[in-house]
């Protein structure tokens, strides 16, 4: 939290290398706060409003951050950090999930045809982004491509909605168990910070994402690689911390939810809005992603589904989980 003045300080004073980071570790705690705040309401309103909070603030941090982004015309910082926040939770923080429990818990089991469920929504929005790379190679036919966008985006918004419908009857019992372990907000102070942290998100953000230029020219890194490993790292990384818990104490069917359903939000929610929003903007995004991305992307669902395809997790599968992951992160550095 101290990092907050620090990067308006460094901001005024024309260090955007220093904003870049002191932004990044001041929105760590602020999206745990948020989070706590979105379960503490949720739990006090009800499954249907409370299904609504969380799917609207579930990945709020990281569409406030690509919003930004998307505003500055950094349309490849927002793209990479779709793919990698679809990465990280399929990988890194499945994986650190799996493997901490296991060596806890020893083996352990899951509901293997809800997380199927959500792995098939994962395939649908995968061929909903490989389909422009195969029919629009190399971008042809902007005009089709962007009306594509617009249609594909619409559509997806609608299957998600359509989901949460499916699912809102399905109890929040174990995530209010959680939130009960942990804190007793009452509505007031749930609100209110809720606000505060999603207003602190939002300022945080833009000092981000306007020091990322002086990020690539001063240490070269590429705008690329800020935007598939930084930006979904600092955005989840409460959520992170979540899953991870709640598999140290063997409750996985909970912790596969927070992983595989925030990776469906990135997907299905956080992705048609910023295609809509751009479009808003006047300054057109398309759902055009690139090789390394759709790669990448198509080969986390397809481990995480042979994975998952038992029913049942073992130490071993996270490591191998998390090793992918690290190979891709190197890989994407070097690019």
């Amino acid at each position: 939290m101290l990092a907050i003045p620090f990067s308006i300080y460094f901001r005024y004073a024309g260090n955007d290398l220093a904003t870049f980071f002191t932004a990044c570790l001041s929105i760590v705690p602020l999206a745990g706060l948020m989070g706590e705040a979105t379960e503490s309401l949720a739990c006090h309103t009800g499954e249907r409003i409370g299904g609504l909070l969380n799917a609207t603030f579930g990945n709020a941090t990281e569409l406030l951050i690509t919003i930004f982004a998307l505003r500055a015309g950094l349309f490849d910082v927002v793209k990479a950090s779709i793919a990698g926040s679809i990465l990280g939770n399929i990988l890194l923080v499945l994986g650190f999930s799996i493997m901490l429990g296991g060596l806890k818990n020893g083996e352990q089991k899951f509901d293997r045809v809800h997380f199927s469920n959500q792995t098939s929504l994962m395939f649908l929005a995968i061929i909903a982004l490989v389909i422009p790379a195969v029919f629009f190679p190399g971008g042809q036919q902007h005009h089709a491509l962007e009306e594509f966008s617009l249609i594909v985006a619409v559509i997806l918004l609608l299957l998600y909605l359509a989901g949460l419908w499916f699912a809102k009857d399905r109890p929040m019992h174990d995530i209010c168990e959680v939130e009960q372990e942990t804190t007793h907000w009452s509505i007031g102070k749930g609100v209110a910070l809720l606000a505060i942290s999603t207003g602190l998100i939002a300022l945080e953000s833009e000092l981000l994402v306007g020091g990322i230029e002086s990020v690539t020219e001063t240490l070269g890194w590429s705008q690329f690689f800020i935007g598939i490993i930084i930006i979904p790292v600092i955005g989840n990384a409460a959520e992170h911390f979540t899953a991870i818990t709640v598999a140290l104490k063997n409750r996985m069917n909970l912790s596969f939810e927070i992983a595989m359903g925030s990776s469906t939000q990135i997907a299905m929610l956080v992705t048609p809005i910023l295609v809509l929003l751009s479009f808003a903007f006047g300054t057109p995004m398309t759902i055009m992603f690139n090789y390394y991305e759709l790669v990448v992307l198509a080969l986390a669902v397809v481990i995480s589904q042979f994975i998952s395809i038992d029913g049942e997790s073992n130490w071993f599968e996270g490591v191998l989980l998390v090793a992918a992951y690290v190979i891709i992160a190197i890989a994407f550095f070097l690019v």
